[in-house]
């Protein structure tokens, strides 16, 4: 056996190792009984409180949320990969509001959503196309997308028979050092600059920021901002986050717990942020939970969970 077919055969065994290992971890982390305890007197936030289940059959594997700006109660989720380029309406307790089609896109891995309204008072989607599970790009996407008026009739659409959105546009992410994995995606709401947290399981992960123009579509370089750890086992997990709408606060979730930071008092810069220390607190029970959203008045957070029947979890601040 020649010294080059040894050498493919050892990162085979070390690919697959890795990936066993994610799923394994992914299981462990979800599992009922292995929820952590959280200290609910250092927690900024509540009980989490089940409001509601995902009713639509389209929503098997919500990957992320945001909360609404321009549509009062509507929280927004898309698939992972697997499914078409769809977006999906829901209210706070999980009803079906409606099912769009983003026009020009494709999900291939999508992994996160968020919502800005701009200083114009128009509402804008941002869908991460952010996943690199297997290491093959060298890129990756971000869709921005008009948010749709959900309007009573929407909710008889589906994805079968989707609703149009208008033409969506994006920006290629080209980062310094080859594109990563990623299940996080967060846009300032004050200065409109693109956050993307990777996913890592065996240290910190990494903190990207990117100054898009949409209007353009030009290439948006990647600059390393940040490693960021959390008090957790692995401690760069990542599969979801959001940044509140006053843009003082970022919210990031794993498999088992929420983590909150905040802007140090009379910083103006948003990077700041991450040198501080992360708050934990609990979510809610969820099987595998890779979503997490702020509502628009910053006050409540919103997550949920994949798969069939799968919950909806507020929590609201304690301060």
């Amino acid at each position: 056996m020649s010294n080059k077919t040894i050498a493919k055969i050892c990162l085979f065994v070390i690919f697959v190792g890795i990936a066993t290992a994610a799923a394994a971890c992914k299981r462990i982390l979800s599992g009922p009984d292995d929820r952590p305890d959280f200290d609910t007197a250092d927690s900024p936030y509540g009980t989490p409180e089940k409001v509601g289940v995902i009713e639509s059959k389209d929503i098997k594997e919500s990957s992320g949320l945001a909360a609404s700006r321009c549509n009062t109660g509507v929280l927004w989720t898309h698939n992972d990969s697997g499914d078409g380029a769809f977006i999906y309406a829901l209210s706070t307790s999980g009803r079906t509001l409606g099912t769009w089609e983003v026009t020009g896109a494709e999900n291939n891995d999508w992994e996160d959503i968020a919502t800005v309204k701009d200083k114009d008072g128009k509402c804008w989607l941002y869908i991460g196309e952010i996943g690199n599970n297997e290491g093959k790009r060298d890129r990756t996407l971000v869709y921005r997308v008009a948010e749709p008026a959900v309007t009573p009739d929407a909710k008889d659409s589906s994805r079968k028979s989707p609703l149009a959105t208008s033409p969506a546009r994006s920006v290629a992410i080209i980062y310094p050092d080859g594109a990563p994995n990623a299940e996080t995606l967060m846009i300032n709401p004050v200065t409109g600059k693109i956050y993307i947290v990777t996913k890592r399981m065996d240290g910190p992960a990494t903190v990207y920021s990117a100054d898009a123009d949409f209007a353009s579509g030009s290439d948006a370089a990647a600059r390393k901002v940040a490693e960021l750890s959390v008090p957790s086992v692995p401690n760069g997990l990542f599969t979801g986050g959001d940044i509140s709408p006053d843009g003082t606060r970022a919210a990031l979730c794993d498999y088992v717990a929420g983590y909150e930071l905040v802007l140090p008092a009379g910083s103006s810069d948003f990077d700041n942020i991450w040198s501080q220390k992360p708050t934990k607190f609990d979510i809610g029970d969820r099987k595998n939970g890779e979503a997490i959203a702020y509502s628009t008045d910053g006050r409540t957070l919103f997550s949920d969970s994949e798969g069939k029947d799968a919950p909806i979890f507020e929590m609201k601040r304690s301060d």
